[in-house]
């Protein structure tokens, strides 16, 4: 009888961890195919794969932050030429919002749901005005800099949340200081945006949107050859997002004029 007891229980045993690496490679196969959408642009297709993982692997934050990440893409292309469409749209990014703290709340040592959580704020607070909404920038810089210090995500991952980070400084600092002191944002200034550009761009190289940001923040301290070097990169980098071809052509644009500030 003990015998018995032994193999059925080493039985048991085997099963469960069978079922749990088919699970396993379940998940990977949803998150693999959800992610091919992403990188193709495919930002509803990509959210209906994720929403899937999310009712076979309910509270798994890697599928969260995903969803998180697709509804904030969605809300960004949003049409908002009405007071229904901004609705819909704001709704968007609380959907964005709603599952990054979730992510948060099941994985709070890992890096990628706040910076989820900070572009969902960052989005919400674009949205409303950041100079209305001065508690949610300062989430937005929290969690920018929560998962810098944890620091477990990929290289390009972090590079986002300094690259978020650096626009969160760079955004506010357009404000006069005395006003922005008044909000509790005094912390922001373009020194620190142009830090934290850079080090995006180190951590990821070649990537449009970090290039002509930083560019912008040049111009805003006069820095115009350093202005122009990285627009000219933004130009020659490849289109790795969606909204990159309009980004090169905005660069083009800038690049005109500060070729003629430079002549």
């Amino acid at each position: 009888m003990k015998k018995f007891f032994k193999i059925f229980t080493s039985a048991t045993v085997l099963l469960i961890l069978i079922a749990n690496f088919g699970s396993a490679q379940d998940l990977d196969s949803l998150l693999e195919k959800g992610d091919k959408l992403f990188k193709a642009f495919d930002n509803e297709g990509a959210l209906e794969v994720y929403k899937k993982a999310d009712v076979k692997f309910p509270d798994d934050w890697q599928v969260l932050w995903r969803i998180s990440r697709s509804y904030v893409d969605i809300g960004e292309h949003m049409p908002s030429s009405t007071d229904e469409q901004e609705e819909a749209q704001l709704a968007k990014y609380d959907m964005a919002l709603e599952y990054a703290e979730k992510a948060v709340q099941v994985a709070p040592e890992e890096s990628m749901p706040y910076i989820r959580r900070a572009i969902a704020n960052g989005r919400i607070a674009l949205f409303k005005g950041v100079f209305s909404v001065a508690d949610v920038v300062e989430a937005v810089k929290e969690d920018c800099l929560k998962a810098i210090e944890l620091n477990k995500a990929s290289q390009s991952d972090i590079a986002v949340a300094h690259y978020v980070l650096g626009r969160t400084h760079d955004r506010i600092s357009d404000k006069w200081a005395p006003a922005r002191a008044v909000l509790g944002l005094g912390w922001a200034d373009y020194d620190s945006a142009i830090v934290h550009y850079k080090k995006a761009i180190e951590l990821k190289p070649n990537f449009i949107m970090f290039y002509l940001d930083y560019a912008k923040a040049l111009l805003e301290e006069d820095e115009y050859e350093a202005a122009k070097e990285n627009l000219e990169m933004a130009i020659s980098s490849p289109v790795q997002d969606e909204d990159d071809e309009q980004r090169i052509a905005e660069a083009k644009e800038l690049l005109k004029e500060v070729e003629a500030e430079l002549n």
